[in-house]
């Protein structure tokens, strides 16, 4: 399947664009998704050739097509996540599903399925989860985290059913490959369906979060994003604070 996915994106921009999200700031988010993620994977793509890539359109010079594709793949990914966000749509099997075929284009025979051959974290002392139990054991993990949302009483209990299942998801490792870029795309989804600002792990961060993530240290793992959350409502007040310069300067 082939997506256009740079005029999906531009459409799904303004569409989502509202007071609390300019569109620069939605260029700004996908640019540091596409950037810190993929860098995380070991992608060499600097962060002035995502801004190239991802809103210019231009590929630069010397770019391999994997590393290429693993940025620009962020943007149409984005674009259907913005759709689903303003559907106010429920993770589902269905939806990562879709966020992996979408982000894995051009990259993998198999972007959209579940693994069908064993597979393994580099380092890791835990088994992933088997192909034959994934399906029932992604489903469980949708079910329990869309009742954990709907049943919580505070913005702490849903953060924290969020990056639980964050966790879950990169144990049972459901793809062939693109697990670690999918699962920081599917929390994302989450945060930003209900309300939360979006989480953008720094590769400067790569070793503690992996750390984290092995020990499934929910606790810890939520006070980083609560550092990162914070940080990231200054940035966006910043772009809607100039936003609203613009306005103004057009009104008059």
């Amino acid at each position: 399947m082939t997506y256009n996915f740079y005029d999906e994106y531009s459409i799904a921009r303004n569409q989502f664009h509202n007071q609390q999200f300019p569109s620069e700031y939605l260029d700004d988010i996908l640019v540091r998704l596409a950037y810190h993620s993929s860098a995380i994977e070991g992608n060499t793509i600097s962060l002035p050739q995502t801004v190239s890539i991802i809103l210019h359109n231009t590929v630069p010079e010397r770019t391999s097509l994997r590393e290429l594709y693993e940025v620009e793949n962020h943007r149409g990914t984005f674009a259907l996540m913005l759709e689903k966000v303003q559907e106010r749509e429920e993770l589902s099997v269905s939806l990562i599903k879709d966020i992996h075929e979408r982000l894995m284009d051009k990259l993998i025979v198999d972007r959209g399925r579940f693994k069908s051959n064993e597979n393994a974290i580099l380092g890791a002392d835990f088994a992933t989860a088997s192909p034959q139990e994934t399906p029932l054991l992604m489903q469980q993990l949708v079910d329990n985290l869309n009742y954990r949302l709907d049943t919580a009483t505070t913005e702490g209990e849903q953060l924290e059913a969020i990056l639980d299942s964050h966790i879950q998801f990169e144990r049972m490792h459901p793809f062939s490959d693109g697990n670690g870029r999918t699962g920081r795309l599917i929390m994302n989804y989450s945060l930003l369906k209900e309300g939360f600002p979006p989480l953008v792990i720094q590769t400067e961060d790569k070793g503690q979060y992996l750390e984290l993530l092995a020990e499934q240290n929910i606790k810890g793992l939520t006070k980083y994003a609560l550092e990162q959350m914070a940080k990231e409502e200054k940035r966006q007040e910043q772009f809607i604070a100039k936003e609203k310069v613009q306005d103004h300067d057009l009104e008059l």
